[in-house]
């Protein structure tokens, strides 16, 4: 049986592995800094669908399928499962599974999604009750735009703190495996809200939700960022991932040369992409191709996988409530 250490912090007995993955990204992500690990990039954002949602549920199915082939390669496949998106009620996620026949949890966590289900995920290989899950999100810049925001025909000025969106998926299947990348302990993150009510300053509003997380796992199990080869947060991007850096300091646990962010790293290089990246596919994409590369390699032995959330919804904003936000850690060993 799985044990827990400290009080958020469980440990894994069984260190399910990862035993699959694979990505797909718009053409923007394409360009950008992990361009060439990304398993498909798109040109077309729409994928020949009527709409960017239903873009967005085919991009899902895609990376889903793309990692069942793999496993089918070694006579195994998917028999469940877990993720989602940013749409109202989940439904890139939910109609993606009624055409595959498979149980299914859909889980919503913003922009966290993807660690939240490799949470949920591994509890349940580790438990022995489910074998090869998959765990897939997804995020597109136009439907999440539209949905959160402004109309995309209304061409409305972006502010300096805002991110971008990433159309972008990502699938790790979670399986018992025997060489490959495990998970060794998981820390699930509480609700945090420091007041930011601003809807385009995400960043802000998500660091404080990584250190409490962070801050919880290093008291657990006695350990501190330097006993990493990497810290990787999900979608802070710049800001949020300068002021993360700034709330670890004060704690005395400062972020050294090992931390990085999906966000702020993902269009490293390309103009007018503001503070970065952000959406369900930003860390799902960026884990699932480069860091599963770097750990398959071996280039990354040791790892802290934190994504973020910031759980707003149009109708908070209309209430005029500020940002709550939680970030969920997955440990990793090569």
């Amino acid at each position: 049986m799985s044990e827990v250490n400290g009080k958020r912090t469980i440990e894994l007995k069984n260190k399910p592995r990862i035993i699959a993955t694979s990505s797909l990204v718009g053409s923007k992500e394409g360009k950008g800094l992990y361009g060439k690990y990304f398993h498909k990039v798109v040109e077309d954002d729409k994928m020949d669908k009527a709409t960017f949602e239903k873009a967005e549920r085919e991009m899902l199915q895609e990376v889903i399928d793309m990692a069942n082939q793999k496993l089918e390669e070694n006579g195994n496949a998917i028999n469940m499962l877990i993720g989602g998106d940013l749409l109202n009620q989940n439904i890139s996620m939910s109609f993606t599974a009624r055409e595959m026949h498979l149980p299914l949890l859909g889980v919503y966590s913003a922009c966290s999604t993807m660690s939240e289900s490799l949470a949920i995920g591994a509890i349940m290989v580790d438990g022995g009750y489910m074998e090869n899950i998959a765990c897939a999100t997804v995020s597109h810049f136009s439907s999440a735009e539209r949905q959160y925001r402004f109309p995309l025909e209304q061409g409305t000025q972006r502010p300096p703190v805002s991110q971008w969106t990433v159309t972008g998926a990502g699938c790790c299947v979670l399986g018992k495996g025997t060489n490959e990348p495990k998970i060794v302990r998981i820390t699930i993150g509480e609700v945090v809200d420091f007041g930011i009510a601003d809807a385009n300053n995400m960043g802000a509003a998500m660091a404080p939700a990584a250190m409490t997380t962070l801050m919880h796992y290093f008291e657990d199990t006695k350990t501190s960022p330097d006993d990493f080869d990497l810290i990787l947060t999900g979608d802070l991007g710049i800001l949020g991932s300068g002021i993360l850096r700034e709330l670890m300091a004060d704690r005395n646990f400062p972020l050294g040369d090992n931390y990085k962010d999906c966000g702020a790293t993902i269009y490293e290089g390309l103009p007018n992409c503001y503070q970065g990246g952000s959406g369900a596919g930003c860390s799902a994409s960026v884990f699932s191709s480069y860091i599963y590369k770097m750990l398959t390699t071996k280039k990354i032995k040791k790892m802290l996988f934190v994504a973020t959330g910031a759980l707003l919804s149009t109708t908070s904003t209309q209430q005029g409530e500020t940002i709550p936000a939680i970030a969920h850690l997955i440990e990793l060993e090569a």
